[in-house]
Formats: structure tokens, sequence, C-alpha cells
């Protein structure tokens, strides 16, 4: 009991600082021709209330009065934020402001305007948008420099890029979605809980009412890859069909039903109802799973042949991030598997602080509700 107490209280205060703000991103898209750039600049309304503050009266909703209000103010914040360069800086402005909904909320759009020194060579791009409040903002740009067009991911370690009038490397387009992939299950919460509850009961057996654990590490490592694998290839599955344009979703549902998944996961670990099977589980909720990961990629609207490579580097990015976190908890789940540690305070322990935090995000999302900041 010690250890159950003290492991929940562990979690709990981890659990603040980590997810004191929700991972976002901002979608760039630019058309440089010459001298001349003209672009769009979608960036999220609660990125915007985070960063410099839109809800005036405090009633928990930005309204159009209130963000016309603050039109100098976002412009400045995000100027400051972007600065490009052809043969020197280019003089960037704001021409239009306007809204926008993506699937994951309403977005401020600016149009952009520039002028460049030069008409010809490389395009420097230098974005800092969030990066000294929120590590884990990204801005995804879509980039076309005379005709050719470029897709990257700018991140605290990539602010800097330049982009050249020749075709991209196709190795080096794979490789920054593939980065990217992991990057996006290692910070993606409710795909890695609702995961973590599938692999939390592979080490035991339930027999008479009662855990115990398995006799032999294979046992565990047959359970692992059947519910692994059905995770896998359900959610490349919905997440190829939302990326490339063929099936979308509502993201309030779909979110919605990302929580719902990861309650149903939890509970089933303290009042088990599928034992077995759990591979059909993996699978089933998987298929919405692919639905949140696709967001990453259908919202930057790349061109077909771009799209295809970004998704194939992405998908096996999440895939290999994903086998990075299987890969830390089996062992030492096996190893602990006969003790009371893991029984009651990591199994069930685990499995209950994962229902209680599961059931408020189903809350939030599904009732349009803020009840934790995480």
């Amino acid at each position: 009991m010690k250890w159950h107490i003290y492991l929940l209280s562990t979690l709990l205060l981890l659990a603040g600082p980590v997810w004191a703000h929700k991972a976002s991103d901002s979608y760039l898209v630019l058309d440089v021709k010459g001298q001349q750039v003209t672009g769009q600049w979608d960036i999220a309304l609660r990125d915007i209330d985070f960063a410099i503050g839109l809800d005036a009266d405090g009633n928990g909703e930005i309204t159009w009065g209130e963000l016309r209000a603050r039109h100098t103010d976002i412009e400045a914040w995000a100027l400051r934020a972007l600065t490009l360069d052809r043969g020197g800086s280019c003089a960037l402005r704001v021409t239009q402001h306007q809204v926008d909904a993506h699937t994951d909320g309403t977005y401020a759009v600016l149009r952009l305007g520039a002028s460049c020194p030069s008409a010809e060579g490389e395009l420097g791009v230098n974005y800092r948008l969030l990066f000294d409040q929120d590590a884990l903002h990204r801005g995804l740009l879509r980039l076309d420099l005379e005709n050719i067009t470029h897709s990257a991911i700018m991140a605290p370690d990539k602010a800097q890029q330049r982009f050249s009038a020749d075709k991209p490397s196709s190795v080096a387009q794979f490789g920054q979605f593939f980065g990217q992939g992991v990057w996006h299950i290692w910070i993606g919460f409710d795909h890695i809980l609702f995961l973590i509850s599938l692999l939390l009961p592979v080490v035991l057996v339930r027999e008479g009412g009662r855990w115990r654990g398995v006799g032999r590490f294979g046992e565990a490592l047959r359970e692992v890859l059947w519910v692994v694998t059905s995770f896998t290839v359900a959610h490349s599955i919905t997440l190829s069909l939302a990326a490339l344009g063929w099936v979308s979703l509502p993201s309030r549902w779909v979110e919605s039903a990302i929580a719902l998944s990861v309650v149903l996961a939890a509970l089933n670990n303290l009042k088990p109802v599928v034992n077995r099977r759990r591979w059909l589980i993996a699978f089933v909720f998987g298929l919405i799973h692919g639905f949140g990961f696709a967001s990453v990629l259908a919202d930057l609207g790349l061109p077909q042949e771009t799209l295809v490579l970004s998704l194939v580097g992405f998908n096996i990015g999440v895939e290999i991030g994903q086998l990075a976190i299987v890969a830390a908890f089996l062992p030492a789940a096996f190893y602990l598997r006969n003790t009371g540690f893991y029984r009651h305070g990591v199994f069930a322990g685990g499995s209950l602080l994962t229902l209680l935090v599961a059931l408020v995000w189903l809350a939030e999302r599904a009732l349009d509700l803020k009840l934790m900041d995480f």
C-alpha cells in the first residue's frame, strides 16, 4: 500500500509540469517567385491566447471582437518570430487578418507579403514562434520556391532552414518526417496511455480471480507482438486514409473516442472483460487513433507526391517510437511481475490513475469543458 500511494503521488506530481500546455502546430504556406513572397500563416487561437492573451472578459471564449481588437499586437508578436531572407532580409508584412477552422479548433489566419533583395538563390526561413514558451510547438511549412515544392517542420533544433530552387532530396524529406513521427508518439500522451494500458497485463495471467506473473518471457513477448501489431496495422490504415484526404471525421469526435479508448483499456485492467483478445481492442481503437495522428499531415495540405513520402516516413517514425516505448517497458515489467509493487502499484495503481485522467479527458472533449491544465 505504501508503494501504491508513493507511485500515485509521484505520477500526479509529474503530470502537472509535463502536461501544462498542450503541444501545438502552426501552418505556414509560402509562395516565392523572384523577389516577391506571398503566403498564409495559420496560428491556433488557443496558442495566441496562451502567449499574449485574447480573452479580455475572462469568460473562456474568444470572440471576433476580442480578436480584432488585438490584430496589431498579434501581427507584431508573430512577425518577431518569423524572418525570411533571399539575398538579404525580406521585408515581411501582414496584409490581411482572417479566421479559419482546423481539425483541432479555430485559427487566426495571417495573410503575408514580402519583398526580397534578390530574385535568385536560396530562401532562408527563421521560425521562432512559441519556442521560448512551448518547446513542443512545431511550425509545419509548405514552400513553393520557383514552382518547386518543399515541406519542412520547424522545431527548436531546426529553427533556421534554407531551401534551394532545386528539387528537394527524397531521403531528406523522408528523414524529417520520420523524426517527427517518433516525436509525435512520444508527446502523444493519450496514445501512450492507451498503449501502456494494453501492455500492463501482458506479464500477468488471471487465474481464479487473481493475477500472477507469467512463467516465461516468451509468453509476454508473444502477447505484446499481437497487441502492437494490431495497433500498428489499424492506425496505419486510418492514418493513410485521412492524410490522403479520402476519409475525414470531426476532430471532436476523434479526440473523444481516443479518450474513451483509454478509459475502456484501463477499466478492463481493473475489471477484466476482455482477457485473451486484447489485440482486438488494440485493433478497433487503433483505427480511431490513426485519425488523431493524421491531423499533423492532413492540415498541411502537401502535394500528393510529397504527402505520400511524408506519410510513409511519419508512419514508420510512429512505429519506431512505439517500439522504443515497448522495449523500455517490457523487460522491466517482466522482471517485476511477481512483486506486490508491480501488481498493486504499477498495474492496479497505474490503471486507476490512467482511468481517472482519461475520464477527465473524455468529459472535456465530449462536452467542450476545461477541467484541468493537461
